[in-house]
Order: structure tokens, then C-alpha cells, then sequence
């Protein structure tokens, strides 16, 4: 059946719910302005009848789409014909048991799982929504594309666009990007504009440039780059032999992730797909806090999609009387106005979720926790251990509970964070190089 007849695009405002050809670029609702999700018409989609059924693409893999994991789900994220999905290879990632730090942090050592998405092309977790967002610029007929990044969109939109023979131009703000992202989307043939703001200032802009000169927009409010990322969590319940988890952590930043999962959950629910929905915790740095404020201080809610509009209006207008700016070690996450805000509210609706910071000296002493275990990881991924202590401490997370947190990016997207710690900071985790003599006898016995 053709595509057109299985999905479409919908507005999340409850007072709108305008629909829309899923052939259209938007990036947000013309009639109102709000977030728009992709729909689908399930009855016309021939959806397994279990999750287990997608094992059988494992003996398929030569099939460039049963290789992916990403499209390997494809009847789940049906909205464009196989003649137009876009892939390289994403989604080979896979659910690492986390022993060793389990009981580090005092849990049941079989109850804790790490899924390291830096093993993904581009080195995180964007593959999976690249992939997506590109097959639907493919379907449309895009000819340029462009993103504001911190860092990760930047090198995974750039990779892409090369693949699809697409134009590809990132808006970076000032100073604000690791040069371990940075330079792989130079290396790529990404177009970059360094503009005089940080990452907010650069997603106003680009969201005007796309406006005016028709060029595709890649970040997550795209609502076809969220599908992609809703395979994650697939990935995760195939890992744990297609049980779903207790918990799922998350690090915060623009809040795509946090919202394609919630998507992911409540799509699987209704299709009879899991018999239950995880609970979600999102965790931001303190230096970028938007989402715990407003959720934890302002009390704001999904509230069945009737969210107070006021209540974030005031805060970010006192962001801007303050002249705030996001300050985090965490580069990927260090976001103030995050754009899928709403998306994210409903996600910890469907999932019963909470929402905390941490510290950037936490964050990095996780980081540093984790790569004692061999997955070395970005700052904004070990956000999860640093806000898991902080669950377990205060008892809303069991140490029995079986536990996921994502890692969104690979240690080399930032080694001047992981250098720095372990020889400068002198932290409780710091494992320091140490000098010695050029004589064989000193150094033997540096080694016994």
C-alpha cells in the first residue's frame, strides 16, 4: 500500500489537531504554531503481532535494511517507501550488562544496563533520527539541509547529507561545540556558520533560514527525525529478550530524545505490542535546567495537551531580562529553551516520569566511572549515572529495578573533558598520567 495511505502529520495542541499530507515539510503547525507528531494509519500497516518477530531480520542482514537498526523496525516508522530510506549502517548498537558499576552504586548487579549509542556511524545516538529525517527529505526532494548543533546533529546531519548528495549547512554558536563533533562535520562537507549567540540564538535563526530559503530543517523539530530515535528503546526491550525494562534514563538537552521514547511506549501499548510502559527520568545539568524548573518549581504538566502556555512564556521571558545562558561541561545538553518541551511533558505523562539536574563535577565523576568499565562516553551521556545516584540515594529507583540508561555519544566526541578530569581536576575517580625520569630502573619501579 502506498505510504500516503499510512501515515501523516498531526498537531500535538489539543484545541488544533490539524492534519497534513505526511509529503509536506513543516516543522511546525501552520494554523497554529505548535509541534506537530507523525501519524499512521496502523490498520493499513501489517505491524507483527509480537515484538519477538523482528529477530528474524538478524538472518537477513544483507538486506541493507534488515542490517540497519533502525529500519529493521520499519513497519514501525512506515511513512516513506523502501526506495527512499536512507541508511549506513545505523543502530548497531547494543544493551551492555553494567556489572561492575551496578554494585559500585549499590544495586543488584544484573539489574543495570548501559546502551551505548557512540558505537552509531557518527559516534551517537543522532544516526538513528538522521536516518529517518533524510529518507523523508529523499521522499520530499530536498536538495539542502541545515541544523543548529551543539555538536552531535552537526557530524550526523553532515555524514547524511553526503550519503543523499544533499547540501548540508550547520549554524554553531560561539565557542560552543566540542572540536571532537566539530570536526567531523568539516570533514563530512558540512557548510558551517559560526554565529555571534549560543545554541538558542542559532535555533531561532536556522528555523527562519529554512523558512525562507526552502531548506529542509534537521533538528528534532522535525517531527520524521523523532521517529528514528524511537528505535532506541526497540533496541533496548530486543536486548533484554523483548521485556521491557523498570526504568529508563535519559540525559535532557532539546528533550527529543525523552519525547520519542514517551512516543515509542504509548504507540507499542496501544498496538498490544508490550503489556506495560516504563517509568522515564530525564536528567539535565544544573547549569541548563529548564526542563526540572519548570516541571518540578512551576509544576507545569502535559495536562492532556492543554499545557500552560504562560507558565513557560514567563520563564523564558525572565531568561531574557536576565540575559541568562546555558553553562554546562555537558555541551550536547547545555540547551535553555528546549524545542520539544511539549513532546517531552507527554512523554512523562505515558511514562510516569521524573525530572532532575545534576552537577557538572557528578557528571564527570560518572564519566569517569563508566569508562573505568570500558564504555567510554561524552559528558551529557553520563548525566544518567550522575541522576541514577540521585534516584537510588532517595528511593525512587530500587536497586533491583532493572534499569537502563542511554549513552547518547562516544568518549572522542569530547577527549579535552576526559583529559582534563583525569589530569587536572584531582577528582575522587582522576586516574592522572605520572611522570618519571628517563631511566629504566625509576621506571620499573613506578610499575611493581
Amino acid at each position: 500500500m502506498d505510504t500516503k495511505d499510512q501515515a501523516f502529520q498531526q498537531c500535538i495542541n489539543p484545541q488544533c489537531r490539524s492534519e497534513f499530507d505526511s509529503r509536506q515539510v513543516l516543522f511546525k503547525c501552520p494554523q497554529c504554531g505548535d509541534l506537530l507528531d507523525v501519524r499512521y494509519n496502523w490498520e493499513a500497516i501489517e505491524v507483527p503481532k509480537k515484538l519477538s518477530d523482528f529477530a528474524n531480520r538478524w538472518t537477513t542482514r544483507s538486506n541493507r535494511l534488515d542490517f540497519s537498526g533502525v529500519w529493521r523496525f520499519r513497519e514501525l516508522i512506515s511513512f516513506c517507501a523502501d526506495e527512499h530510506k536512507v541508511s549506513v549502517g545505523e543502530g548497531q548498537t547494543l544493551l551492555q550488562p553494567a556489572c561492575g558499576l551496578a554494585q559500585d552504586l549499590g544495586m543488584n548487579p544484573r539489574s543495570l544496563f548501559l546502551q551505548y549509542e557512540g558505537m552509531n556511524p557518527s559516534g551517537s545516538f543522532k544516526d538513528n533520527g538522521m536516518t529517518a529525517a533524510f529518507s523523508h527529505a529523499s521522499m520530499v526532494g530536498a536538495s539542502a539541509s541545515a541544523c543548529a548543533s551543539t555538536g552531535n546533529t552537526s557530524a550526523s546531519m553532515a555524514l547524511y547529507a553526503h550519503s543523499s548528495n544533499i547540501k548540508a549547512t550547520v549554524f554553531i554558536g560561539e565557542g560552543k561545540i566540542a572540536y571532537g563533533k566539530l570536526s567531523q562535520a568539516m570533514d563530512y562537507g558540512g557548510h558551517t556558520i559560526q554565529v555571534a549567540g549560543d545554541f538558542d540564538d542559532c535555533m531561532r535563526q536556522v528555523q527562519d533560514v529554512c523558512t525562507e530559503l526552502k531548506i529542509y530543517l534537521v533538528n528534532s523539530l522535525n517531527p520524521f527525525r523523532l521517529e528514528g530515535q524511537k528505535t532506541i528503546m526497540l533496541r533496548i526491550i530486543e536486548g533484554l529478550g523483548w521485556e521491557v525494562p523498570d526504568w529508563i534514563i535519559v540525559p535532557g538537552g532539546n528533550l527529543g530524545n525523552s519525547s520519542s521514547f514517551g512516543k515509542a511506549f504509548a504507540e507499542l501499548k496501544a498496538l498490544g505490542l508490550i503489556d506495560r510502559v516504563p517509568r522515564l527520568a530525564v536528567i539535565n545539568a544544573t547549569g541548563a535546567n529548564t526542563l526540572t524548573e519548570l516541571v518540578n518549581d512551576k509544576g507545569l504538566r502535559w495536562n492532556n495537551g492543554d499545557v500552560d502556555q504562560q507558565v513557560i512564556d514567563a520563564y523564558y521571558a525572565n531568561l531574557d531580562a536576565t540575559h541568562y545562558r546555558a553553562d554546562t561541561i555537558a555541551s550536547a545538553i547545555e540547551i535553555s529553551r528546549p524545542v520539544n518541551l511539549k513532546k517531552c511533558l507527554r512523554a512523562l505523562d505515558v511514562c510516569d516520569g521524573v525530572v532532575l539536574d545534576v552537577t557538572d563535577e557528578e557528571i564527570l565523576d560518572a564519566k569517569a566511572q563508566i569508562g573505568a568499565y570500558g564504555l567510554g562516553c561524552e559528558p551529557a551521556s553520563a548525566a544518567t549515572i550522575a541522576g541514577l545516584k540521585h534516584l537510588l540515594a532517595e528511593g525512587t529507583i530500587d536497586k533491583d529495578a532493572r534499569t537502563a540508561c542511554v549513552l547518547t555519544g562516544h568518549l572522542l566526541k569530547d577527549p579535552d573533558a576526559t583529559v582534563n578530569y583525569h589530569s587536572k581536576m584531582g577528582r575522587e575517580f582522576s586516574n592522572p598520567p605520572v611522570q618519571v625520569e628517563n631511566d629504566l630502573q625509576k621506571i620499573i619501579a613506578l610499575m611493581k
